[in-house]
């Protein structure tokens, strides 16, 4: 067995400007993004080697950059055009064509470089780094088995709606359901359902696609609005509202989405069958609409 080793491959990226290896990309030790986690990302799916849903992921950037009272250092036009870049830089680096082999495209911003001090900074240069890797599919048998879970209570702060780099609280609640051996953790805030640690979920009860609110308890992931326009083209009731701890145990089904995960059914919820123990007929809808939205001209800005 080969020993464990630290070197960054040196896969294509993007820092400030420039267009370098991930293993030669080097920060400042005083950026804020380090020093506080005073930064956001982004996750973009890339299918067919075109960037997923990508205007709703721009708008998304600048709703969290504007919470931190960062301007955005790109225009969505430059953001899509380095973006195109390194996914065909991606593609040569793996040996793959730009069409074959699904990418995702991680996307940070920091406030930037300054000496160390709590109140945010005005008129600093902010970090932009992004770089695109190998999507790594949900596990056949997960997939058509279904994924188990556990529950916990949501002990993060309260402004998750910002898509923000300071992730120890999902670290903490995905490591409860690692150590579970479980996939994900489903958390609750005062006895309703938030979110997962990673993930939105979703309660299926009677036929109806049940999800929290958007608000500040919540980070309104991008499937969101593409399982609403799903449901409401396929006639399934769609609703978001406080769910209880209760509503949730008792779903007929749970759900849960990302963007890797897709949409994926939960089948057991703390070591109890969720309905009827394996994924059910509104998964099956979803998850087969959601690979048809993957190829539709309307989720896709086509490589220039």
């Amino acid at each position: 067995m080969s020993a464990p080793t630290n070197q960054l491959p040196d896969l294509p990226c993007y820092l400030n400007g420039e267009f370098t290896a991930l293993r030669d990309a080097k920060i400042s030790v005083m950026d804020r993004g380090f020093i506080f986690g005073d930064a956001v990302y982004e996750v973009v799916p890339v299918y067919g080697g075109s960037p997923f849903r990508f205007a709703q992921h721009m708008a998304r950037l600048d709703r969290s950059l504007a919470e931190l009272r960062i301007t955005n250092p790109l225009t969505h036009a430059q953001w899509h055009g380095m973006v195109v870049k390194l996914i065909a830089d991606y593609a040569h680096w793996a040996g793959t064509s730009i069409q074959n082999g699904d990418q995702l495209v991680y996307i940070q911003v920091t406030r930037g470089v300054a000496m160390r001090e709590h109140v945010m900074l005005e008129g600093l240069t902010p970090t932009v780094f992004v770089m695109s890797n190998a999507m790594k599919p949900v596990p056949a048998q997960v997939r058509n088995q279904g994924a188990s879970c556990v529950t916990a209570n949501d002990f993060r702060w309260e402004k998750a709606h910002i898509k923000s780099t300071s992730l120890l609280g999902a670290v903490f609640a995905r490591q409860l359901s690692f150590d579970a051996g479980a996939l994900e953790t489903v958390m609750f805030r005062d006895g309703f359902l938030s979110e997962a640690a990673s993930s939105n979920v979703w309660v299926v009860k009677d036929g109806t696609v049940m999800g929290s609110p958007k608000d500040h308890l919540v980070l309104e992931g991008i499937r969101y609005g593409l399982i609403e326009e799903i449901c409401r083209a396929q006639g399934i009731a769609f609703e978001l509202r406080r769910l209880t701890r209760d509503e949730v145990c008792s779903a007929d089904e749970l759900l849960l989405s990302s963007a890797t995960k897709e949409v994926l059914a939960i089948t057991r919820l703390d070591s109890k069958p969720v309905g009827t123990g394996v994924p059910g007929p509104v998964y099956a809808s979803l998850y087969a609409a959601y690979q048809q939205a993957k190829m539709a001209p309307s989720n896709l800005l086509p490589l220039q």
